[in-house]
């Protein structure tokens, strides 16, 4: 009688009373982690990557190379523009080149091409969010990276022969800082190449974030600005460079060997790695996966 009770006052109110046991699924969808938008933008882009590759091999290495198109010409006309202005106010080459350089990202980004350097981060949080395998990860970065070396040396080449880098005199800016960059210690190489990307991949989150296109292409080329006035080493960057330098001075320039410069990318590679691919991609990513609202 006294539970018929409590069940016809509970019915009279409308109140149903309900206990859950600790662990129950209520308690985790509570605790389930929160949904990032910027991961789930960086889940969708390394989808459609895994799409076209594995649908369209040469559609996949063709956007490489265009890459390395967009950058050959921004790094001619920032070494042009470095060149020029360096003749009527020596020392603010430096500015000219940076500002003129930023460009490229710009171009590579919206011109949806595939860059090396953007893809270790793509690549390594895509494994760790187990969205790709490791087998497909290292298929599309190493693919990413071949092709965006034969369009470096190819547009370098292509981009040599054009009025600009005829008969340049040997101790333009464009010779003097390719020198530079030879004469770099592994060390030095190794750091300046982690801070290079992870200066790239933040250009990249924000590109993500942003909806407004004039808003992107601003943000860019100030991001970008920091290591290309720095000096930083980006290998892909440095494909059309070395060869751009290369082509122009009929291999003049001192000290450009093959060993040199086999040093300067595989230790610029490793960094660029560290940098855009644990530093940022493994560490955001990290800190995403969590059940806190404190999501990016």
């Amino acid at each position: 009688m006294e539970l018929e009770s409590q069940m016809k006052t509970t019915m009279e109110t409308g109140t149903i009373m309900e206990e859950l046991p600790a662990g129950t699924a209520k308690d985790k969808v509570a605790a389930a982690p929160t949904q990032s938008p910027l991961f789930q933008k960086i889940d969708a882009a390394i989808q459609n990557k895994v799409t076209l590759i594995s649908s369209s091999y040469m559609r996949y290495a063709i956007r490489s190379v265009m890459a390395t198109l967009f950058l050959t010409l921004g790094t001619a006309v920032a070494f042009g523009t470095a060149i020029q202005t360096e003749k009527v106010a020596p020392g603010l080459g430096k500015f000219a080149f940076a500002f003129m350089f930023s460009w490229s990202l710009v171009m590579i980004i919206f011109m949806n091409a595939e860059l090396g350097t953007s893809n270790m981060l793509f690549m390594t949080v895509g494994v760790y969010r187990k969205k790709i395998s490791l087998g497909m990860a290292c298929k599309i970065l190493f693919t990413c990276l071949l092709f965006n070396l034969i369009g470096g040396i190819l547009f370098g080449y292509l981009i040599s022969l054009t009025g600009p880098f005829q008969h340049l005199p040997v101790d333009n800016y464009m010779f003097a800082g390719i020198t530079a960059k030879l004469d770099k210690s592994t060390l030095q190489i190794l750091i300046e190449g982690i801070f290079a990307n992870i200066v790239v991949n933040t250009a990249f989150f924000v590109n993500l974030r942003m909806k407004d296109d004039a808003g992107k292409v601003f943000a860019i080329i100030f991001i970008i600005f920091i290591f290309a006035f720095l000096g930083y080493e980006h290998v892909i960057a440095n494909f059309p460079a070395f060869s751009l330098a290369f082509f122009a001075s009929h291999g003049t320039i001192y000290d450009m060997n093959l060993m040199s410069v086999l040093h300067n990318l595989f230790f610029a590679l490793i960094g660029n790695y560290i940098g855009g691919g644990l530093v940022i991609g493994l560490t955001y990513a990290w800190l995403d996966k969590t059940p806190s609202t404190y999501v990016d």
